[in-house]
């Protein structure tokens, strides 16, 4: 297609210019990509912290081990503070393994399954019951108490694979997941079960939170492997009355005590302003959590390491939060905004990192004023040579978006986002997924964006 010479020129003016030689803040930038590849330790502090600490759910012993060593790791960096906050968090245990079973004509056959988080028991002897296969949450209600009650609810509804960023196509889906659970035990539903949240084709089970309305009861409620999913599909469609039987062991108990972990750079002008990155240290209980969110704990450590092996002293404070219970609850985030708030401490930029370790395309800003994404796209050019050219429009993280309803501009790293969904939240979420040479890309863009920001101003 040919453009008018008018057109060729608007193209031009909306291009940020690109960056010309000598350009001092191109040479910095430079200088943290060189150093995070020749030089990270962020894919060995993954490794160290997968091996050791893998299931790390609030309230267990994982995520108290994992928080012993997240100080020791900030406190050898050689920072000015290293500190805890404490936090109470929800406290949920799966138990002895689940297990659901179809009764197909031809004998049982085993389904791949994993309790959501939040899940209610079965009776000691597991339950069996007709199933009923529905697509979305408003089938439910449209079917009402009659068809419902007593009945197993299977929601059945997949991601949308053509969506081009496969987390759109995962929060259009996941109030099956999130809301299912509750829907159908108002209808009186004995349990749920739900396909997993992922685009790929195997049959992992991807845990998850469920939400359950406190009027009603805490059924059950079972992730499936997707081969699971369609067998279990396959089978309602032959025999309309097909039945399956299951067994959870989940429980509830009471609040336990956990810690945001805090290692700081004081800022040497406005040792007051702070310039938060983080990730958070829980995972599910089933997976060592690399990409979700080890990948996001270890680049946020990386960033206040690259500014210490560079020499670079921030205007700001520079402070790395180590959230906990971003998974079933979000206690980590929600604690560390009301004490900072109540500190009155002055936030300048949050950025977190929790949508995996893969090689970074950008990232999304958000706030208050709206316009954080384009303040920020006019340092395109000295990212673009590294891969990262998308200054997107979005809430940042999920532990830093109770600072964006203060007022404080956030973002989060945008990640490839292809095959982060066939790990999210499975046993298979593990060191060998994550590639050492895209993880170090993302911490330098990281801490390049966060030298920008305390330099330049967003």
């Amino acid at each position: 297609m040919r453009f008018p010479p008018s057109c060729g020129l608007l193209l031009l003016l909306a291009l940020p210019a690109a960056a010309q030689p000598g350009d001092p803040a191109a040479a910095t930038v430079n200088r943290f990509y060189a150093e995070a590849l020749t030089h990270g330790t962020a894919h060995a502090r993954l490794r160290e912290l997968t091996t050791r600490y893998p299931g790390r759910l609030s309230g267990s012993p994982a995520l108290a081990g994992a928080i012993d060593w997240a100080k020791l790791q900030l406190a050898g960096l050689g920072l000015d503070r290293v500190y805890t906050q404490e936090v109470m968090v929800p406290h949920w245990e799966r138990g002895a393994p689940e297990t659901v079973t179809l009764l197909a004509a031809d004998g049982p056959v085993p389904l791949a399954a994993a309790a959501l988080g939040n899940s209610g028991a079965t009776p000691p002897g597991g339950l069996t019951a007709e199933v009923i296969e529905v697509h979305s949450v408003a089938e439910v209600a449209q079917l009402g108490t009659a068809q419902v009650a007593g009945r197993i609810v299977f929601y059945n509804r997949p991601m949308d694979p053509t969506l081009a960023r496969t987390e759109d196509a995962y929060s259009t889906a996941a109030d099956q997941r999130t809301q299912g659970p509750s829907a159908a035990a108002r209808l009186g539903a004995v349990a749920v079960l739900v396909r997993s949240l992922t685009l790929a084709h195997d049959d992992f089970p991807h845990a998850g939170n469920s939400t359950y309305v406190p009027d009603y009861p805490r059924i059950p409620a079972v992730a499936l492997g997707i081969l699971s999913a369609e067998r279990l599909a396959a089978a309602l469609a032959a025999h309309p009355h097909t039945r399956v039987s299951l067994q959870v062991s989940a429980r509830t108990l009471p609040p336990a005590p956990s810690q945001n972990v805090i290692g700081e750079i004081r800022g040497r002008e406005f040792p007051d302003q702070v310039i938060l990155v983080g990730g958070h240290l829980d995972s599910w209980d089933i997976t060592p959590g690399a990409h979700d969110d080890g990948a996001g704990v270890v680049q946020s450590m990386e960033v206040l390491r690259l500014f210490r092996a560079l020499g670079l002293h921030p205007r700001h404070t520079l402070r790395c939060v180590l959230f906990t219970n971003e998974e079933n609850g979000l206690a980590g985030g929600t604690r560390y905004a009301e004490l900072a708030r109540a500190a009155s401490v002055r936030h300048v930029f949050a950025v977190e990192t929790d949508n995996g370790g893969f090689a970074p395309t950008g990232f999304n800003l958000g706030s208050t004023q709206g316009d954080a994404h384009l303040r920020a796209a006019r340092w395109r050019p000295l990212f673009e040579p590294w891969g990262v050219w998308n200054f997107a429009k979005g809430p940042g993280g999920a532990d830093v978006s109770p600072l964006l309803l203060f007022g404080v501009p956030v973002a989060g790293l945008r990640p490839d986002s292809q095959r982060y969904f066939d790990y999210h939240h499975t046993a298979i979420d593990t060191i060998d997924k994550v590639n050492p040479r895209e993880l170090h890309l993302g911490a330098a863009s990281l801490a390049a964006l966060i030298w920008l920001v305390d330099t330049q101003g967003l």
